[in-house]
């Protein structure tokens, strides 16, 4: 089995796969058309990426595909649609680079709030100023507003209590029962959280209910002279809203991703945001210690591992959650060559549509109990057919209960 890494990994990912007896193939400067034309060339079972876009033609691009991983948390680079209705499982590393993330938060957190960068610029340039410098707010006791509680949301969380600040917070899943828990108080929405806070960090994926979440209005909810952090995507801001609350609400902001950053590790940068001094701008590095790229590495290694000793892709995205099935068909039987074989041709024969199905074997290997979820009218003539192939021990048909919708 092959296994494209399209994306800089740990040399301990490419040793541990290669010790599973996989054929690796490490490009990691491959981008757009070049992966297109690499994925044509190798037709690998396993792709691997952290930033690289892959799109419904590159999938196209490799029919043998089964399995693509993104080395990170967020997958919104990948064409999760075409991956589903080719077949091809999506996978991630949630997680895995949250405490990574969650420090860089804190760390622009301190530098808005005691002007490091503009500290370190003036010494090196022969420049003493105290006096503009001893200005700090301090943490202690100010409010910190989180937006999404997920891995990295809850290790900001805990740091702040380190610093004796109070959290606000909101997520679509924080109850009262886990904000007493997480030591929050839950708020109502995003705009709540904005409102009542003296620094904002938004910890959220990207997603079209998610774009622009910070927007005017919610930069009109902030207080003046508040902090905002973004280490998470850019579009979840508006960035002609936030360049407004620079110059109308005093907002200071701290960027580590932006509309329109460079695909490459190095090169030129523009911003309209670049030069502004309300604003710290970082290279896209929540992610980038090597603690945090270790421990995906070592997901990585272990989706892989699962998935070649089971067939099951650990941290899957695009399965669904519940079938459309509508019965449960449980047959128990010997175990036989062709048993099954004669079973799925009567379900093919009754027009059922097989959405999920096990077979699961008793000690001894002589006999298992087949489990087959179906869409379909139920027919007791077809059971009762079933029940009479040979070796065949027992046959019931069970409806499910159908799903309420969330």
């Amino acid at each position: 089995m092959q296994v494209l890494l399209a994306d800089k990994l740990e040399d301990r990912c490419l040793e541990a796969l290669r010790g599973l007896g996989l054929t690796v193939h490490n490009r990691p400067e491959l981008k757009e058309a070049a992966l297109s034309e690499a994925l044509s060339a190798l037709n690998p079972e396993i792709l691997v990426v952290r930033s690289t876009r892959v799109t419904a033609e590159m999938m196209a691009a490799a029919p043998a595909l089964e399995l693509i991983i993104r080395a990170g948390a967020g997958y919104d680079t990948i064409d999760v649609g075409a991956a589903s209705d080719r077949g091809i499982f999506v996978a991630n590393c949630p997680g895995k680079n949250a405490v990574a993330v969650a420090e860089l938060t804190f760390g622009l957190i301190l530098a808005l709030d005691r002007f490091i960068p503009e500290n370190v610029l003036d010494a090196r340039e022969g420049r003493w100023n105290k006096a503009a410098y001893s200005k700090g707010r301090g943490l202690k006791g100010r409010t910190l507003g989180v937006i999404g509680l997920g891995h990295i949301g809850r290790e900001v969380v805990r740091r702040a209590h380190a610093f004796e600040m109070p959290v606000v917070a909101w997520s679509r899943s924080l109850t009262d029962e886990l904000a007493r828990e997480l030591g929050v108080v839950r708020k109502n929405s995003p705009l709540e959280v904005a409102a009542e806070a003296d620094i904002v960090t938004i910890h959220l994926a990207a997603a079209p209910e998610t774009r622009h979440l910070a927007n005017r209005a919610f930069f009109e909810a902030m207080k003046p002279g508040a902090y905002f952090i973004n280490t998470s995507r850019s579009s979840l801001v508006d960035e002609e809203a936030l360049a407004w609350a620079l110059e109308h609400r005093g907002i200071r902001a701290a960027l580590d991703v932006m509309e329109g950053e460079p695909a490459a590790k190095s090169g030129s940068f523009a911003h309209p945001l670049a030069g502004h001094p309300q604003v710290y701008f970082t290279h896209h590095i929540g992610a980038s210690t090597k603690q945090a790229q270790e421990a995906i590495a070592d997901e990585v290694v272990r989706i892989i591992k699962t998935y070649l000793e089971t067939g099951h892709a650990p941290n899957c995205v695009n399965l669904e959650e519940h079938s459309p099935a509508t019965h449960l068909l449980t047959v128990r039987h010997l175990d036989k060559v062709g048993v099954l074989a004669s079973v799925l041709d009567e379900v093919r024969r009754a027009n059922w549509n097989v959405q999920e199905m096990e077979n699961l074997i008793f000690a001894g290997a002589r006999a298992a109990c087949a489990r087959i979820r179906f869409d379909g009218r139920p027919d007791e003539a077809v059971v009762q057919r079933i029940a009479a192939l040979p070796d065949v021990l027992a046959v019931s048909l069970i409806p499910l209960e159908p799903t309420k919708p969330e």
